[in-house]
């Protein structure tokens, strides 16, 4: 009986560590190549101004430094100097692998996204409620700049001694956070909402992907 239980134990253990991820993995791939070729390619774009009407409510004076203030979260300019700080906080905790892979898993984000939106060559929407901007849509950097960082914090604080209760607070904020650059990117109309799910299922594979190896390293 206890033979038994150790060895569902163990394939418990291994579903929820190597299968589970893998799933995650592969749906966010798919994911992303059907919005890639359904959306972008053959340009359909009833789930775009789906979106558009939803959130257009939002598009007002009174919302927008808001929204502002959540799209710079997923900036560059953010992103590097929070890297940075991180990449500082893991060295001195002696955890230097991890964020030197961290520091690299986010360069790596950033050229990724540089390229693809080179060759989808998605122009944005048409009247920015801010600074327009001149390079392409698909898919979105501030998604997936956001998803990585945002869950590499939470991987970390799952990771720690901080209490469970903590551990789901932070999560839940670290997520909403995420979904809420997001968001700011279709109201502002800098990006269609295909460009935010696709970046943000092109995010969820990288991290996947990254923790994955991670764990295979380290094990």
């Amino acid at each position: 009986m206890i033979f038994m239980r150790s060895n569902n134990h163990q394939a418990i253990t291994a579903f929820y560590r190597r299968i589970l991820p893998l799933i995650f993995f592969i749906l966010s791939l798919l994911l992303f190549v059907w919005i890639a070729h359904e959306v972008v390619l053959e340009q359909e774009d009833l789930f775009d101004s789906r979106a558009f009407g939803f959130f257009k409510a939002y598009s007002n004076p009174d919302y927008i430094p808001v929204f502002k203030a959540f799209t710079f979260l997923g900036s560059s300019t953010f992103l590097l100097g929070a890297y940075c700080i991180l990449i500082v906080w893991l060295f001195i905790k002696k955890k230097k692998r991890d964020g030197i892979g961290f520091g690299l898993l986010g360069i790596a984000g950033f050229v990724l996204v540089y390229f693809l939106k080179l060759a989808f060559a998605r122009h944005r929407p048409g009247e920015p409620l801010l600074t327009a901007l001149e390079n392409y849509s698909f898919p979105s950097g501030h998604s997936v700049g956001s998803l990585l960082f945002f869950g590499i914090l939470t991987w970390e604080i799952w990771q720690s001694a901080v209490s469970r209760k903590w551990k789901w607070a932070l999560t839940v904020l670290f997520v909403g956070t995420t979904l809420m650059v997001g968001v700011s990117r279709i109201v502002l109309r800098y990006h269609y909402a295909s460009d935010v799910v696709g970046g943000f299922s092109l995010g969820l594979a990288l991290l996947i992907l990254f923790l994955f190896l991670l764990h295979i390293r380290k094990a």
